[in-house]
Order: structure tokens, then sequence, then C-alpha cells
């Protein structure tokens, strides 16, 4: 098959992995090739978003860091901004609720693949098996996703 077709879902993959397995049976690849051009991207974007989310977090505290001082030497008063919005609660509710195996498996699949990975090595970074439970994540929803479009490619 050609390598373009691969790459498109690969690299798409590495960004929002729900939705790439849908378009394999339109491109008229099948189920394997599918599942692992998907998942392949899927790793790759985990892995450097896992292993890079502490450089991320501590980037965007610094920048936070920096407005607040440049803010301070202007003489402008920042706006306080509520630590306990409805976003972060429902967060932390979530994280209590579904634990470490939850986040690591399905934050990454709903949310987006950086974003999930990122959220769940800032609350589970410490623990040595978020990374491999992250990993199994990406093979099991990749078999479901790509399972249930090509189921869903049949019916039409």
């Amino acid at each position: 098959m050609g390598f373009g077709k691969y790459s498109v879902f690969f690299l798409l993959s590495m960004i929002k992995f729900l939705f790439a397995p849908f378009g394999g049976p339109a491109a008229g690849l099948t189920f394997f090739e599918t599942y692992f051009s998907c998942v392949a991207g899927a790793l790759l974007s985990a892995t450097i978003f896992y292993f890079m989310s502490e450089f991320f977090l501590k980037r965007a505290h610094d920048k936070r860091l920096l407005l607040a001082m440049d803010a301070k030497s202007k003489g402008i008063e920042l706006p306080y901004k509520n630590k306990f919005t409805k976003t972060n609660k429902f967060v932390v509710k979530m994280k209590m609720k579904l634990g470490i195996y939850g986040v690591a498996m399905y934050a990454p699949l709903f949310l987006s693949i950086p974003i999930g990975t990122i959220i769940t090595a800032k609350f589970y970074g410490k623990e040595k098996r978020t990374y491999p439970i992250i990993i199994a994540g990406v093979f099991v929803n990749g078999l479901i996703t790509c399972g249930i479009a090509y189921f869903a490619g049949s019916l039409f």
C-alpha cells in the first residue's frame, strides 16, 4: 500500500487518537494496517509528551510568573483567576473516582494524546507504572476503536 496513507493515520493518531481509525476503511486499508499505523503514531506521541511533560509544565509555570512580574513592574494588577473552577473540580473528581488506571488509559484517548498524557504525568508521573499503563491503554483502545471502525464500515 501507499506510504502516504500510513503516514496520514500515523500523524492524525499523534494528535487525536480516538477518531483516526475511522478513516481506515474509507482509505482502503486493512484492519491491521490501520491499527498498526494508528498505534505507532499514538505511541510516539505518548512517549514524547510523557517524558517532556515536566518541561511543558515548568515552561507554563515560568510563563505565568514572568507575566505576573512584568505586570507588577508596570503597575498593572492582574485579575485574580479562580483555581477552583468547574473544570478543575471535574478533573480532580475524575482522578479520585477513576484512579491511576482510568486516568492513564482514558485521558489520552478522550482528550487527546498530548493533553491526556501531560495530565496523567502531572497527576501520576512519579509512579513507575504510569507509562506502561498509558502504553497498554494505547494498544487496547486502538484495538477497540479500530474494531468499531471496521465493524461500522462493514455495515454500510
